[in-house]
């Protein structure tokens, strides 16, 4: 008798689809005030809103900034200054 174990059905989490961080506290085209901490290794600012790591470019550790959100993904999301 052969097992397999191969998930079938809807996503349920784990890779592979599905939202299994929940709802995010960002929302695409919002705007937030946020702190930078960070720099990424690809030279942008790193924020956090709610724990969700936010990028923002032509930012340094220190900046509070108003930010609009471009993109939101399981993981992250991505946010440009505005004035």
């Amino acid at each position: 008798m052969q097992m397999s174990y191969e998930r079938r059905g809807g996503s349920s989490g784990g890779f592979g689809g599905g939202n299994r961080f929940g709802p995010k506290p960002v929302e695409e085209g919002k705007e937030y005030d946020v702190d930078i901490k960070e720099i990424s290794r690809r030279g942008e600012g790193i924020a956090r809103v709610e724990g969700l790591v936010v990028f923002v470019p032509n930012t340094k550790p220190g900046d509070h900034v108003k930010v609009k959100i471009t993109r939101v993904s399981n993981r992250f999301a991505s946010g440009e200054v505005i004035q």
